[in-house]
């Protein structure tokens, strides 16, 4: 892909687009997985990765990508856990606030500088450790641990988290080596495969509204993913990144839109933790690069 010039405001522009395309897929998924006859959360995630990968297939046909020397193993373990994390995630939006998972969802990065000690052998000093630490304990107000109030789903979030981690350590070992276009065919393509020979052991024939909505969370993804490759195109990562955290307020608004869900206060502060000690480990990383 040819270079872009710098440009904050487009790239600022490009990952808030990217960040409310995100959020809406999650409304998305919670109206297929708790409305009507609802969906398998393993129906759901394929329509995400088989409607995203028709999309970059149509794409592809006209830009005509240039495919070079594909990690395979990478990208099947890219996938394999992406695959999890997404479906786990949309059990999650089903079942508790679309705000609460989506604020545990921010740990993943949080999961990837923990699982970059072993993998990558990466070493981590007490700054980032701290950010972790906050993160995580954002992540227990939000299960709310109490007898009253614990939310069990929750917990499949912050599994989701962890996949999602692995995915952000791999994406790490793939992206020095692979174009942008190639990494998202090869993540989808897979995807696609492993999240439909999953779904057809739980097949249900969905209504002609929910393949509407089926479609659209693949077309939703795979447009937020192309325009946040152009933010981190467009300017460092550093300014990018923290935009991303956008992301929540939209699955905030979404989810009071959608289904009138109003945040408590454990949940903002639980939130709020969290997007703390991402923050902090944003700073932190740009502080380490500079």
């Amino acid at each position: 892909m040819a270079p872009v010039a710098h440009n904050p405001k487009r790239a600022a522009v490009m990952i808030l687009l990217a960040a409310s395309l995100i959020a809406s897929t999650t409304i998305v998924a919670k109206y297929l997985g708790t409305l009507g006859t609802p969906l398998h959360p393993l129906q759901v995630s394929a329509g995400r990765f088989v409607f995203a990968f028709l999309a970059l297939l149509a794409f592809s046909a006209v830009t005509r990508p240039k495919i070079s020397n594909p990690q395979v193993g990478l990208h099947l373990g890219r996938s394999l856990f992406g695959w999890m994390g997404v479906t786990l995630m949309f059990t999650a939006v089903a079942r508790i606030p679309v705000s609460d998972a989506t604020a545990i969802s921010f740990l993943n990065p949080v999961f990837g500088m923990m699982l970059a000690i072993p993998i990558l052998g990466e070493k981590v000093g007490k700054w980032r450790w701290s950010a972790a630490a906050i993160a995580l304990c954002g992540a227990v107000i939000l299960l709310r641990p109490g007898a009253g109030s614990f939310q069990p789903a929750a917990l499949f979030a912050l599994v989701a988290a962890l996949f999602m981690g692995l995915e952000v350590v791999l994406i790490k070992l793939l992206s020095g080596r692979e174009p942008p276009m190639q990494i998202l065919l090869f993540n989808n393509g897979m995807g696609a495969t492993l999240a439909l020979t999953a779904a057809l052991f739980v097949w249900t024939a969905p209504s002609w509204d929910q393949w509407i909505g089926l479609c659209l969370i693949g077309l939703l993804m795979v447009c937020g993913q192309a325009l946040f490759i152009q933010a981190m195109r467009s300017s460092e990562a550093s300014f990018v990144l923290p935009f991303s955290y956008s992301t929540l307020v939209f699955a905030a608004l979404y989810d009071f839109w959608a289904f009138g869900a109003r945040p408590d206060a454990i949940s903002v502060t639980g939130a709020a933790v969290i997007l703390g000690g991402a923050v902090l480990l944003a700073w932190r990383e740009m502080r380490i690069k500079s």
